[in-house]
Formats: structure tokens, C-alpha cells, sequence
């Protein structure tokens, strides 16, 4: 070690003391599915953390009944003040388990244990806070007079951000009223059923938020099931194609929150060392694994050597490693399926003429990993500029004129994000209004608010998630609903 290495400081699992197998959760205790468990590993070293039990048909009835009993018999006979009540000492639950999801987390998603500690978990309790206050103010939301819930909600969450993305279905749908069923990712299962755990803690009626673990196939019997009434998703716009060919024609109410192929936009103007930090946190947070992520960074031609330049600079201080690690950059990617997927993409822009690079790297022997990963003399038509890879690579292309940047920006059928990165405020939001991107960050990339609405458009999915905007997908006008 030289004196200037960081020397290890992992986390301490200590603090998390697992069980040797969970249950489905349904009508507020742990039950036995009625399919094959399975072992849920973490993917920095392929070691199995605990038994998951997987639900089949039978089971999401059985939890899908258990809703609808607490939906028509408590939850929406409650006052929005009650139902507040309980998000607040959700939100508090979260807060005093706080290291310990964050652990967990990090365990079975991969991510570095810092992101875990000091962005996921917070997040998760400030998006309980931010609905708690909103449960009594229905009325406010701009959706008319005595707005009323839809019933019974089913959301599918993905494994990027497990617990967070939980926190984004189910804080806004308990606050307008309605009952939950609710399937974590395969791979990511173990959050979710810790959370359950602090359902209990907090004495939520049973019945009131359901968990059923399992394959995609579980899934499916959710999105199919006949006595649900709003479904919400977050993943794959292949699967959200699926759901919302499997819900036409019925009145299943549906929001959509798909993949992405983000532009960060750097201007030559820009500062260009917070561009840079930008530009990293963009595409390297969490590996990549952000639906957000800015994997194509579009540079403006007389400053494209010297932001290269930088970043590979930058990237040789990033350290890839045990996520547990506090000194952790870049954790491993969430399954080997997914790593192959990474792998494929990177050879086909190889194969495409463009040019990789990826700085000294270790790669530890065991779990699913890959290096920090940019790629110069990308065209517009190649794979890795046009196809989500969700993965740490980053593609980059340039331009001569803000119409250039923005036809090339707009050049994807995704439409979720993107980032400006100029001191010109004239030019930031001139560029902005003609970005078809739901979010678009100006000189910062990747941050969240509850407050703030975030949603995409065309393959993006359709919908908003956060602030009242997101109390919409979860209510309808008096008089609207069966």
C-alpha cells in the first residue's frame, strides 16, 4: 500500500440480522408461497443472504383479497389525517432502521454503501415525510372537489433502486386512499420485505400493503388480475409494452416509468470541472443503473479533447470494489444477466468502429462486475448511442451548434432525461423548451425531490411520479370511479 491509498473501511453487517427464510407478506404477517423458493444472493460475491418464497397465482389472489377487504372495511374510511399518520411513523421507522437498509441494500442490490446510506434510505423516508403531509390535503391537489381513491393499487418495482422505487408507489397511493399489492424486482427482494417489517412495527391495518416475491410470471398475475385497479411500473420498456397491451380494454388505470437514453449537453462555456462531476455522477451512480442515467454525453467540438481529457483523468480516482466499502466508487452490477447484457452492448460498439477505453481496473474474482467504461467516435446510428445499456458506459458524440446538440438529444425514442450544462441562462432555457425529455437538469445531473414530479415521454412510459402531480395517478374525481 502506498501512502497515499485509502485503506479499507467497510460497514459492519452486524447490524443486519436476517431470518433464514421470509414469506409472502399478506394482510399484515409473513405467510409460505405456494412456489419454489429461491435464494436471493448478493452480487458482489455470489453468496445466498436468505430464502425468498415465491408467490403463484393462488398467492396474489389471496393478497389481492386481503387489500380490497382493507380498502372497503378500513383504509379508505379513514381520515386523510389518520392516514398521515401512519406515513409519518413510516417514515420515522425508516429513519431509526436507516444503516441498517442501507445495508441491506447494498447487500442484495450491489451499490455502493455510501449511496445506499447517504441518498437511498434518506430519500426513502423524505418521500414518506412529503405524502404524510399531503394525506389531509386531498383536496388541494387540483384534481376537483373531493377527490376519491381507485381502490386497489398493484405496483411492480425494478432492482436499480429497491427501496426508493417502493417509496415512490407506495407513499403517494396510502395517502390518497388506496390499497396496495406490491412485487419487488426477483433479484432485489430483501428490502422490501424488511420494509414489511416496519409496516408491522408502525401497526399499519393488515391487509393494507401486500408483498409478494417471485419471477416475472408473478408479475403477470398481478397485472392480470381481475380485482385491481390501478397499476404502476417501473422497468424494462419491453415489459411496459407487455403490461400496457395486457390492460387495454379493461379499467385498470396505468402508469408507466420505462428506460431511457439521456443526453448530458455540454456547452463550451460550461464549467467545465463541475461538468465533469456532473457527467460521472450522471452515468456512474449506481453503476449505471438508473433509467435517467446520461450514458450519451453530447460535447460541443472546441472543447471535446479537453473534456475528454478530464474525465479520463477523473476517471483513473474512481475505486471499484467491495460495495460495503465506505471509499467505494463503483459497486458490482446487480446479475450476471444483466452483466452479459452490458457485455454484448460494449462489443457491438467496438465492432461499430468507435473507440473504448476504460481506466486501470481490478476486477475482483467472484460476483458480477465491470469497469468504468467511455467510448469516443460514437455515430448517432451506432448500438451503444441508440440502446439502454444500463451499465457504466458512457458514449460520446459531439456538436457545433445548440440546434445540432438538440437534434442530436431528441435523436432516441426514449424521452425521459437530460442535462444542460452552460452558464448562459438565455441558452439553458432556450435548449430545455425543445429537449423531449421529461426531466432536464441544468448544470447538476441525478437529483431528486419529492416535491418534484419526474416522468418521461414516448418508449419513457407515460405518467408522473413525485410532488401532487404524482397523487393523480391514485385518485379520481368524485364520481369517477366505480
Amino acid at each position: 500500500m502506498s501512502f497515499l491509498d485509502y485503506a479499507p473501511a467497510p460497514e459492519s453487517r452486524a447490524i443486519l440480522s436476517l431470518r433464514p427464510s421470509y414469506g409472502l407478506f399478506v394482510d399484515g404477517e409473513f405467510v409460505d408461497g405456494n412456489g419454489p423458493a429461491f435464494t436471493t444472493i448478493s452480487p458482489a460475491t455470489e453468496e445466498g443472504l436468505t430464502e425468498i418464497a415465491t408467490a403463484d397465482d393462488a398467492d396474489v389472489d389471496r393478497a389481492v383479497a386481503a387489500a380490497r377487504k382493507a380498502y372497503d372495511r378500513v383504509w379508505s374510511k379513514l381520515s386523510g389525517s389518520d392516514r398521515g399518520k401512519y406515513l409519518f411513523r413510516i417514515a420515522r421507522l425508516v429513519q431509526e432502521r436507516a444503516r441498517e437498509l442501507a445495508v441491506a441494500e447494498t447487500l442484495n442490490n450491489g451499490k455502493p454503501i455510501k449511496e445506499s446510506r447517504d441518498v437511498d434510505i434518506p430519500l426513502v423516508a423524505a418521500w414518506f415525510f412529503y405524502y404524510a403531509g399531503w394525506a389531509d390535503k386531498l383536496d388541494h391537489a387540483g384534481l376537483g372537489p373531493d377527490p376519491r381513491p381507485l381502490g386497489v393499487a398493484g405496483q411492480i418495482i425494478p432492482w436499480n433502486f429497491p427501496l426508493l422505487m417502493l417509496a415512490w408507489k407506495i407513499a403517494p397511493a396510502l395517502a390518497s386512499g388506496n390499497t396496495v399489492v406490491l412485487k419487488p424486482a426477483e433479484t432485489t427482494p430483501l428490502t422490501a420485505l424488511l420494509f414489511a417489517e416496519i409496516l408491522q412495527q408502525a401497526d399499519l391495518p393488515p391487509g393494507v400493503v401486500n408483498i409478494v416475491t417471485g419471477p416475472g410470471a408473478t408479475g403477470q398475475a398481478l397485472v392480470r388480475h381481475p380485482d385491481v385497479d390501478k397499476i404502476a411500473f417501473t422497468g424494462s420498456t419491453a415489459v411496459g409494452r407487455e403490461i400496457a397491451r395486457a390492460t387495454a380494454g379493461t379499467r385498470k388505470r396505468l402508469t408507466l416509468e420505462l428506460g431511457g437514453k439521456a443526453a448530458n449537453i455540454v456547452f463550451d462555456d460550461a464549467p467545465i470541472d463541475q461538468a465533469i462531476e456532473g457527467v460521472v455522477n450522471g452515468i456512474f451512480y449506481n453503476q449505471g443503473h438508473v433509467c435517467c442515467a446520461g450514458s450519451r454525453l453530447l460535447v460541443q467540438e472546441n472543447v471535446h479533447d479537453d473534456v475528454v481529457e478530464r474525465l479520463k483523468q477523473r476517471l483513473t480516482t474512481l475505486r471499484l470494489g467491495d460495495p460495503l466499502d465506505k471509499n467505494t466508487d463503483i459497486g458490482a452490477v446487480n446479475s450476471a444477466e444483466q452483466l452479459e447484457r452490458i457485455r454484448e452492448l460494449t462489443a457491438a460498439g467496438e465492432e461499430e468502429g468507435a473507440t473504448r477505453w476504460s481506466p486501470p481496473c481490478v476486477l475482483p474474482d467472484a460476483g458480477f462486475w465491470f469497469a468504468p467504461t467511455i467510448f469516443t467516435g460514437v455515430q448517432t446510428s451506432s448500438r451503444i448511442a441508440r440502446e439502454e445499456i444500463f451499465g457504466p458506459v458512457l458514449s460520446i458524440l459531439t456538436f457545433r451548434t445548440p440546434q445540432e446538440a438538440i437534434a442530436k438529444a431528441n435523436n432516441t425514442p426514449y424521452g425521459l432525461s437530460a442535462g444542460i450544462w452552460s452558464d448562459k441562462g438565455s441558452r439553458v432555457l432556450a435548449v430545455a423548451d425543445e429537449l423531449r425529455a421529461g426531466v432536464v437538469w441544468t448544470n447538476t445531473f441525478n437529483r431528486f425531490d419529492p416535491a418534484s414530479p419526474f416522468g418521461g415521454y414516448k418508449e419513457s412510459g407515460y405518467g408522473r411520479e413525485g410532488g401532487k402531480q404524482g397523487l393523480s395517478a391514485y385518485l379520481a374525481p368524485a364520481g369517477g370511479i366505480r
